[in-house]
């Protein structure tokens, strides 16, 4: 239908589409922008205030503090121990989602048949689709539990509420971005280097091991950067089943509380508006949105590395 219209009208209807979809874009990138402004300007305010010392004592202790009370009476504004449980909990949802997801992701682009494809993926997609909060009750209510009684044979005492257990289910939680992302890698691999690895006899392990996977190993690493950058940020899970208990500690048994656990509570609370309390989320806040913006400009400069075959 639009090729019967004429020329001037389709040149209009070209221009007309041009500054809508330029005018989305700009209104993307201004949200995000004030988006930001907000969080700086607060957590600006944050560190002049006089409970914290003003500026730039407030940054000093904000670093080397380790204790983070600033909604006691006893204020103390260390970050570490809200940086120690948002580390954790990633380190640990990693070190489920970076193996598992690497074999899922292999297992689809190398090895699987088309139905086994079309069986899996789905099952993958509704992982992704389950709520989060969901995943964090599961978390608390069936894994914690477990592993308490697990524990308990080898005379290890866990609490119920604690790290480990939405770390694991973090980890599955994230399992379905992280293989997505890596299957696509080794589906940018061009298929003549796998067609010239089977000329010269070699099987479909040898070749993924020896050539599939050191050619995509930018874009498997970016993935992996961007599947802990998720990690980093997931609330829900950690909310529900990690505690609020900002704990300086290395014991993934014990609670703790992560930066994004510590907004939830703060902000769901009756705190005033723009008080020194309130303020504190925006610090954490920012913190939080540069340990992101690092791993998502790693992930996009190892993006950039993906050789072009």
């Amino acid at each position: 239908m639009l090729s019967q219209l004429p020329l001037n009208v389709k040149k209009k209807l070209d221009t007309v589409f041009h500054i809508f979809f330029f005018s989305m874009g700009l209104v993307t990138i201004l949200v995000t922008f004030l988006i930001v402004l907000a969080l700086v300007l607060d957590a600006v305010k944050f560190f002049l205030h006089e409970e914290a010392g003003g500026f730039p004592k407030s940054l000093i202790r904000f670093f080397t503090e380790t204790q983070w009370t600033p909604t006691f009476y006893d204020k103390q504004i260390g970050i570490l121990p809200l940086l120690n449980g948002t580390f954790m909990i990633a380190f640990i949802a990693g070190l489920i989602s970076i193996p598992m997801g690497l074999l899922v992701a292999a297992y689809l682009s190398e090895f699987a048949s088309f139905k086994t494809r079309e069986f899996i993926k789905p099952l993958l997609d509704f992982m992704e689709a389950v709520p989060t909060v969901v995943y964090g009750y599961f978390a608390l209510l069936v894994v914690t539990p477990a592993l308490q009684r697990l524990f308990s044979y080898f005379g290890i005492e866990m609490e119920g509420m604690n790290a480990l257990s939405p770390g694991i289910v973090l980890g599955f939680m994230i399992l379905p971005f992280t293989a997505s992302m890596v299957e696509d890698a080794f589906k940018g691999v061009p298929a003549y280097l796998r067609e010239a690895s089977y000329a010269l006899g070699a099987d479909k392990v040898t070749t993924f091991l020896k050539v599939v996977l050191p050619a995509a190993k930018s874009g498997v690493l970016s993935a992996y950067l961007l599947g802990i950058s998720r990690a980093l940020g997931e609330t829900m899970v950690v909310a529900v089943a990690a505690g609020m208990y900002p704990n300086l500690t290395l014991n993934p048994l014990e609670p703790i509380q992560t930066i994004t656990g510590y907004i939830v509570q703060v902000a769901l609370g009756d705190l005033p508006f723009n008080s020194f309390e309130y303020l504190s989320i925006f610090a954490a806040g920012i913190s939080l949105f540069v340990i992101t913006l690092i791993f998502n400009l790693l992930a996009v400069y190892f993006k950039s590395k993906v050789k072009g075959y």
